[in-house]
């Protein structure tokens, strides 16, 4: 009797990966009120929290958007208000970071 043997290289596909788990990404949209605001970025643990990687965009009504693809899970985040920190006031909770300092806190699912 053959058996079929299947090896899983590093750097392979992952197509080619016997039992591939894919961690599927939802469309997230966040939503800061700072209506006086110069500019506005978003960071936390999904952009490794680089004040550059995210700028929101001001909307019509002066509310400031920025829409993401995030994995399922919870993610730590701040809002950067002409760089001062700010807690989302619509977050789902809020956390400590590693530094022991709060952030907006959202589940993903």
């Amino acid at each position: 009797m053959k058996m079929n043997n299947t090896t899983c290289e590093r750097g392979a596909p992952e197509s080619l990966r016997p039992f591939s788990v894919r961690r599927p990404q939802h469309h997230v949209t966040f939503f800061c009120n700072a209506p006086g605001a110069e500019s506005v970025r978003l960071v936390g643990d999904f952009n490794e929290w680089n004040p550059i990687a995210t700028p929101m965009s001001r909307t019509s009504d002066g509310r400031w958007m920025a829409s993401l693809e995030l994995y399922q899970g919870h993610h730590q985040y701040l809002f950067l208000v002409d760089g001062k920190p700010v807690l989302d006031p619509n977050a789902n909770g809020i956390a400590r970071n590693d530094r022991n300092e709060q952030v907006s806190l959202i589940a993903v699912s």
